[in-house]
């Protein structure tokens, strides 16, 4: 969602290797799992819409936002074909989540996948999240699917993020639950892009200067 990036220009020429017709394994995972209470969720960076309107249909009230125009007018396509229930449950927006007003409101959930790791500048990951850190609820989640330093070399792929940048971004505004390792999925024939599955909740208390022992 770098604002630097035409991402609009990929809708346009059909390159989407981020989009699937599936709801993303690890946030099905999540959700059945019970970690998440039902209420408001918000998606940065939502595409046409497979996650959001699948979160929608679990129950619950789902805003989608997306910078690039082209995705969100497919996604309101995809809304428009979708279950009743679950079209009315889903909003979807043109918004630039690093630079624009924040969403009203606060969530249980905030969800991205292939959204934060797109910032290069620790001044940007650091303003992202702590936005989302802002808008969670209490008990709040905020899960972000990554790409990860690990694995082969390539030239192409999701961007690549240590752990040591994504802590260093995330732990002044959220609390860290899980980071683990996971992989995207990848084209045919080729091994999949290594990535982190990154679980934080709502700080509601500072996180304390790191000590010595003595």
């Amino acid at each position: 969602m770098s604002t630097k990036h035409d991402w609009n220009a990929h809708y346009a020429a059909g390159e989407l290797p981020w989009d699937s017709s599936e709801a993303d394994p690890n946030l099905v995972e999540l959700v059945r799992s019970g970690v998440v209470a039902k209420g408001r969720v918000l998606e940065i960076g939502c595409g046409t819409g497979t996650n959001a309107l699948w979160l929608a249909s679990q129950g619950f009230e789902v805003l989608a936002l997306d910078l690039a125009p082209l995705a969100v007018e497919r996604a309101r396509a995809k809304a428009a074909a979708a279950p009743r229930d679950a079209a009315e449950s889903c909003s979807f927006e043109v918004h630039d989540f690093l630079n624009g007003e924040p969403p009203p409101g606060s969530f249980q959930l905030v969800f991205d996948r292939g959204c934060f790791h797109v910032f290069d500048d620790s001044k940007d990951q650091l303003t992202f999240a702590a936005r989302v850190g802002k808008l969670l609820a209490n008990g709040g989640h905020w899960l972000s699917l990554l790409g990860s330093t690990e694995g082969p070399a390539r030239e192409m792929g999701p961007p690549r993020r240590s752990a040591r940048e994504i802590l260093q971004a995330i732990e002044p505004a959220v609390e860290l639950v899980q980071l683990r390792a996971m992989d995207f999925d990848g084209p045919p024939g080729a091994p999949p892009p290594k990535a982190w599955f990154c679980l934080s909740r709502r700080r509601d208390v500072a996180a304390q200067p790191s000590s010595r022992f003595s």
